[in-house]
């Protein structure tokens, strides 16, 4: 319910401040690069602490 509530104001904030909209896209989307980044730089850390021959294999080939 607080989620559909939240969803209803973000609608009508974006109706009254239009340019809103690039803002919250623009978040987004930092947002998803800079999980990727994270997500990149700990997989990358944990391959050179564990070495596992199943990802070796994947990757290589």
């Amino acid at each position: 319910m607080t989620a559909g509530i939240v969803l209803i104001i973000a609608g009508v904030l974006l109706v009254l401040f239009p340019p809103l909209l690039s803002i919250i896209v623009a978040s987004v989307l930092i947002f998803a690069g800079v999980l990727v980044v994270v997500i990149a730089r700990n997989e990358r850390r944990l391959q050179r602490n564990y070495q596992n021959p199943a990802v070796e294999f994947f990757f290589r080939h």
